[in-house]
């Protein structure tokens, strides 16, 4: 039902050919309205379909006396075909085939306006004669789209606001090419940006996306933007994603919080990053992958890594360049494989990295300039044949093992310093090749140089000093030492000198033995993500005097939150591997206990935590050798070539021999439409695996329950390997309240007075969609009560203990409104 009244005041100069005055609707009202007119409307509920064909002006009360709604039964509740001013109205659709307001021609100014709709977008501008300007409008859509330009559509937005949109926040495609200033996007069903289609484009400055139940930003199908000082954070997929010769500058950005992938490019996209901060990924922080897909980067920093895999990852034949970038505390900071996979990384530094700096392996190539190496496992590990590249002017500093080279590979390194390694400074094994000039090793623990029978290796004017078990060490028929000098002892430096080579005794000291000298303990890389090392026979048995007693381990196993029916399998399990042990030793015949599981269940409901538990567990039996866990997924045992899958899985059975092998998402090595997908190659060896390693290795499947159903089957025996499945169920609200109170305990917070009830309704009231991720989401509740309570308490000039520690229901963050 229509009310108020629409008073128009004409601003033209003839004023004879229409009258100012009241109109009882606004249909009527512009009927009669021309250009420069004002439309001033009371306030009401207006159930009008709105065409402006002239410049008016369009606005509600200025003097706060109540809100404007133009609210139609179905229909676009306002469309502008020209170069309109509107103002100060509240805008809702019903209709899922229209936008609630259509822009189609001109130049609109649209200021305060909020858009509250269940239709197919929010706002809509379409054609390429529309360019709005568009101030301080917020959409909500939990049935579509917030905001789409297609069409050749332009325009630019500031300071708008897309919340709670059902599909994409916003969505660029047909050639649309709009420009957002000081944005937010969040609490989309969907992507936060996506463009899309060649000839889209996009230009954000200083916008945030963050909370989407999907993938932040996705360029895709020939599309380009430019993203700067913008954030995107709290996503349930990738941060950012480029596909097919999408086109993307980040400049100044901070992508952070991301439970997968960071940035992820594929087919021929091209990423360039300038001043941008990466952080706290789940997956990789940047994923580079085929022929054709590039980034480059300067000036940037990825770091925090909260998953187990390589923080850069570049491979099928992809490249990337990083200048004057800082990688830090990640399990490994950058891998290149594959043949035709190439980076290239100049005065960068990689430190606190817990496994391998720098791999290269599968044929890919790597050139480091000038770079700082520092607190890693392995500073850089060429892992075979036809992978390789140069180093120069590189340090390497506090590792396990300088630089390794294995299985045929050949870099050459230039003017390289490793200095204080754990083992050996240079490591060159199975075969491996590689040239080194004027390289330094200082301060090792073990050798400087260590090169192993069989390897072709080339030594010119490279120097060791202060190594404990010697500066050299390998048999005389191996490599060729050109000038190499050192202060070490000599019994441990043999050598095949080349004409007019060799070590220069008299000048340092160092005694040439030209007899072969037997090889010693070899040193040991640190443990890897995704690939195999050296074996170190004492490890075991150092990991073996550090395991913990399964009543400890079971404890501990206890005080997790929920989990009562997974807690009474693993138990049942264990009691039965414990009886049947000492029945073995009382001369008894003991029952075959089948130790592979089966987990099923949504993520984050802790089947990972369980796994590790578990290897302790039998570590502590006696039936595993150390109990560690590996993890591994799809990406890490499927290869791109024949043959390559196979290997990836031996591999990553061999790195878990001992312990346990776990593979997330196990359901994926099996896709419904396969194909000739190479996933089944992977299962197949790993039921020969398991048959021929039956003792040495318990592995552990896990994903959500109806596609690891569907998993069992694949194979005639993988349900044979595999005699229980264990369910985690998702938790309730009352454990996911308890899991925010340990969090609390944990950092040193507390509930204030109300703050645990509004939690038990929060959680109760909270969406348990696809992408509820239970234990993980119970942590982000609490992380963004941390930040809300910092942006109340850092208002406060000299805030008490209580101010600082206590946590509050307005300190809850909004609840995501389901689609």
């Amino acid at each position: 039902m229509v009310q108020g009244t629409v008073q128009v005041t004409h601003g033209g100069s003839s004023r004879w050919r229409r009258r100012s005055g009241e109109y009882p609707t606004l249909t009527a009202a512009l009927a009669v309205a021309g250009d420069g007119d004002v439309l001033s409307i009371a306030p009401g509920t207006y159930r009008e379909n709105l065409v402006l064909h002239h410049a008016v002006t369009l606005r509600g009360p200025e003097d706060g006396s109540g809100s404007v709604r133009i609210a139609p039964l179905d229909g676009v509740a306002l469309t502008l075909r020209a170069s309109a001013v509107v103002q100060d109205l509240h805008l809702e659709g019903q209709d899922r085939a229209a936008p609630a307001l259509l822009v189609e021609d001109g130049s609109p100014e649209l200021t305060d306006l909020r858009v509250s709709t269940r239709s197919a977008a929010g706002i809509e501008v379409r054609g390429t004669g529309a360019r709005p300007l568009v101030r301080r409008c917020t959409v909500e859509n939990p049935a579509g789209v917030g905001i789409v330009v297609l069409d050749g559509g332009g325009g630019v937005f500031e300071e708008c606001e897309v919340v709670a949109s059902g599909q994409t926040g916003f969505s660029v495609r047909g050639g649309g090419r709009p420009r957002l200033e000081r944005c937010r996007i969040h609490h989309s069903t969907g992507a936060g940006i996506a463009v899309t289609g060649e000839g889209s484009g996009l230009e954000a400055l200083g916008c945030e996306v963050y909370e989407v139940r999907g993938a932040g930003v996705q360029i895709a199908a020939r599309a380009a933007a430019r993203l700067t000082d913008c954030a995107v954070h709290r996503t349930t997929a990738d941060g950012v994603t480029l596909d097919t010769d999408a086109v993307l500058t980040l400049a100044g950005c901070d992508i952070h919080d991301i439970p997968e992938n960071a940035v992820d490019l594929r087919s021929r996209s091209v990423l360039t990053l300038s001043r941008t901060s990466v952080r706290r990924f789940g997956r990789n922080g940047l994923s580079v992958w085929d022929p054709g897909t590039r980034v480059d980067a300067e000036s940037c920093e990825i770091h925090d890594s909260t998953g187990d895999y390589p923080a850069v990852w570049v491979s099928d034949g992809a490249t990337a360049s990083l200048d004057s970038c800082r990688v830090h505390d990640v399990p490994d900071a950058l891998f290149v494989l594959d043949r035709g996979s190439a980076v290239e990384v100049s005065d960068s530094d990689l430190s606190q990295v817990r496994n391998t700096a720098v791999s290269v392996s599968d044929g890919a190539t790597a050139r480091l300039d000038d770079c700082r190496i520092r607190e890693a496992g392995t500073g850089a590990w060429f892992r075979d044949h036809g992978s390789g590249g140069t180093l120069t002017g590189c340090t390497v500093d506090a590792v396990q093992t300088g630089v390794i080279v294995t299985k045929g590979a050949d870099p050459a390194l230039e003017r390289c310093t490793v200095t204080s390694p754990a083992e050996a400074g240079f490591y060159v094994s199975a075969g491996g090749r590689g040239t080194f000039t004027a390289c330094r090793v200082t301060d090792s623990s073990g050798f400087g140089f260590h090169v192993l029978d069989g390897c072709r290796t080339t030594l010119t004017r490279c120097h060791t000093e202060r190594c404990a078990r010697g500066g050299y060490e390998f048999p005389e028929d191996g490599p060729v030492v050109e000038e190499c000098t050192g202060d070490g002892p000599g019994p441990r430096q043999a050598a095949r000198s080349a004409p007019g080579g060799g070590f220069d005794g008299a000048q340092t000291g160092v005694r040439t033995v030209t007899a072969v000298r037997s090889s010693v303990a070899q040193p040991a890389p640190a443990v890897q993500a995704s690939v195999p090392r050296p074996a170190d026979p004492g490890e075991a048995g150092a990991a073996a005097a550090a395991t913990r007693a399964s009543g400890a381990v079971l404890g501990q196993l206890d005080g997790l939150v929920g989990l009562d029916s997974v807690k009474r399998e693993v138990r049942a399990l264990t009691d039965m591997i414990e009886v049947g042990r000492r029945r073995q030793q009382a001369g008894l015949k003991a029952a075959s206990v089948r130790r592979h599981l089966v987990f099923t269940g949504s993520p984050g409901t802790g089947k990972t935590t369980v796994a590790r538990l578990y290897g302790e567990i039998l570590a502590s039996l006696g039936v595993l050798e150390r109990g560690h866990l590996v993890e591994v997924s799809r990406v890490d045992l499927v290869g791109e070539h024949i043959g390559s899958t196979a290997i990836r899985t031996q591999e990553a059975f061999e790195r878990a021999r001992g312990g346990v092998l776990f593979i997330d998402e196990a359901y994926a090595l099996a896709p419904e439409d396969s194909g000739r997908d190479f996933g089944r190659e992977a299962i197949d060896t790993l039921v020969k695996l398991m048959e021929d390693h039956r003792d040495a290795v318990v592995v552990i499947v896990a994903g959500y329950t109806a596609e690891m159903e569907r998993f069992l089957t694949v194979n005639p025996g993988v349900a044979s390997r595999f005699s229980r499945t264990i369910a985690f169920g998702d938790y309730g609200p009352g454990e996911l309240l308890r899991i925010v109170e340990q969090q609390a305990e944990e950092h040193e917070y507390r509930l204030g007075e109300g703050t645990a009830e509004a939690l038990l309704t929060y959680f109760t009231d909270l969406p348990k969609g696809p992408a509820f991720g239970n234990g993980r989401t119970a942590r982000q509740t609490f992380e963004s009560m941390v930040e809300r309570h910092a942006g109340r308490v850092a208002q406060l000039s000299e805030p008490s203990t209580d101010e600082l520690t206590l946590l509050f229901p307005a300190d809850l963050p909004t609840l995501p409104t389901p689609c």
